[in-house]
């Protein structure tokens, strides 16, 4: 394939990958925009294994190394659950940012082509940027991985001094890339690149630990905005215009995600990545009458939870995290086609929060083949509650807690939220009283309007979709 071929493919695939961006930000989109995206990278990798840049002899290592990855992607795709998508993406964040410090040092060793003066200053420059910005993905991707598999708590882990240690570790970085611009070989260079490396590295596993589980979602966000940028690093040192503008697109829109998820919970960007908001997720709510809201919780049963919606003629239902653990989606899906077919309005809200990761809910909502139409966001319907018999709950916590509204010393005070409270009738369903991610007490349970069905998602739905068919 001739230069000029090649070029025109990767100004083909960056247009499909803007088509593809736009596609996957509506849920009606989503499938053509995943095509878009998977013709797109198709011709990207065609137009550079068949280019002029790669010599024959390569290709039966690009060939393997492809078979190789295709392979495990094929795997992880055929045996990862819904549930354990917020890990699978923080991992294949890391990949990147492993890619992007590899090439690095390899760019950096490759004596094939050298080069002088500023151009090799500013290449040095691409080369030891690029592999600090793929250390700290690949490093804090692996935490959140830990954090959102559970091998690792959730609770934030705050060093005392932490932000002088960020400060202090900074400038070391700074510091060493001065010399390693100013090395004269390769050896001397490789010393001050293998310290900034390990102090990335640090810098990845410190600023993620010191995040907490309630934050968690915007993390993955911010990680696959570092992951776009690591890219596009790469594209620089390996002077492949389409991996820039490729990584540019996935940094720019990975940022502009985290800032819709941090306006979504009231909070900074910077008062995110500082930390030391939320805890592990399911600490027990804490005891005493200082602690605890007024009011008594009302149990209720899935018979009794089945009778309410068979009466209500308007029904809210808002996922959480529960209903992804519990696999509870389908029959979530079983009870809203049943109450539609009887005449009931029944629609779903969605927290730009909810779940683990942006757009958790919508995911398993479509897998389960839930209207789109009814899967609305936050402000869509939040008016709506007042006039509604019905609001269930499954498996939330903190999208759906007054006390953000009503409680001005509650750490998600200003949160935009749910206002379940406002319906009719509120149910929420829980395994039990345990304090949601945040590890805040939620008065909501304590309302006179609101009952708690207690147990596992999946298995109280069953029940409740079973008397509803009696």
């Amino acid at each position: 394939m001739s230069g000029n071929l090649a070029t025109v493919s990767y100004i083909g695939a960056t247009i499909l990958f803007i088509l593809s961006l736009g596609g996957l930000s509506n849920p009606e989109t989503s499938r053509r925009g995943n095509l878009y995206g998977i013709i797109g990278m198709t011709l990207a990798v065609l137009a550079t294994v068949f280019g002029p840049k790669v010599t024959p002899g390569g290709y039966a290592w690009i060939i393997g190394a492809m078979a190789v990855g295709g392979a495990i992607g094929i795997y992880a795709a055929r045996t990862v659950q819904m549930t354990q998508m917020p890990e699978l993406v923080a991992l294949m964040h890391s990949l990147v940012g492993l890619a992007a410090a590899l090439v690095g040092f390899a760019s950096y060793i490759d004596t094939s082509n050298p080069l002088t003066g500023a151009e090799k200053s500013i290449h040095e420059m691409e080369i030891y940027i690029g592999i600090l910005i793929g250390a700290v993905t690949f490093s804090g991707s692996l935490v959140a991985f830990g954090k959102l598999n559970g091998k690792i708590g959730g609770s934030p882990m705050l060093l005392p001094g932490r932000h002088w240690l960020n400060l202090a570790g900074l400038l070391v970085v700074i510091w060493f890339g001065r010399e390693f611009l100013n090395a004269h070989t390769i050896s001397d260079g490789m010393v001050p690149l293998m310290v900034m490396t390990a102090i990335a590295l640090l810098f990845g596993i410190h600023m993620v630990m010191a995040i907490g589980g309630a934050d968690m979602p915007v993390v993955v966000s911010m990680l696959n905005s570092y992951s776009g940028w690591a890219a596009a690093a790469t594209g620089f040192m390996l002077s492949n215009d389409l991996l820039i503008v490729t990584g540019a697109l996935v940094g720019s829109s990975g940022a502009i995600l985290s800032y819709i998820m941090c306006k979504a919970m009231n909070r900074s960007f910077i008062s995110v990545i500082a930390g030391g908001f939320g805890t592990g997720g399911g600490t027990p709510a804490p005891k005493g009458d200082a602690a605890q809201p007024a009011g008594e919780v009302v149990p209720v049963s899935s018979a009794e939870t089945a009778e309410l919606l068979r009466e209500a003629k308007s029904v809210i239902i808002v996922p959480g995290y529960g209903m992804a653990v519990a696999q509870a989606q389908h029959t979530v899906f079983e009870i809203t086609k049943f109450l539609r077919e009887k005449g009931v309005n029944v629609r779903f809200g969605i927290h730009p929060v909810a779940g683990r990761m942006p757009g958790h809910m919508n995911v398993l909502l479509a897998e389960a083949k839930v209207p789109y139409d009814i899967v609305l966001e936050m402000d869509e319907l939040n008016d709506d509650f007042p006039q509604t018999d019905v609001a269930i709950v499954i498996g939330a916590n903190d999208i759906v807690n007054p006390g953000a509204q009503d409680d001005p010393s509650s750490p998600i005070a200003g949160m935009p939220v749910l206002e379940v409270w406002k319906a009719k009738t509120s149910i929420v369903m829980k395994r039990s009283m345990a304090s949601g991610y945040a590890g805040v007490d939620n008065p909501l349970f304590y309302k006179e309007n609101n009952r708690m069905l207690f147990g596992d998602a999946k298995k109280m739905l069953d029940e409740v979709l079973t008397a509803l068919k009696a």
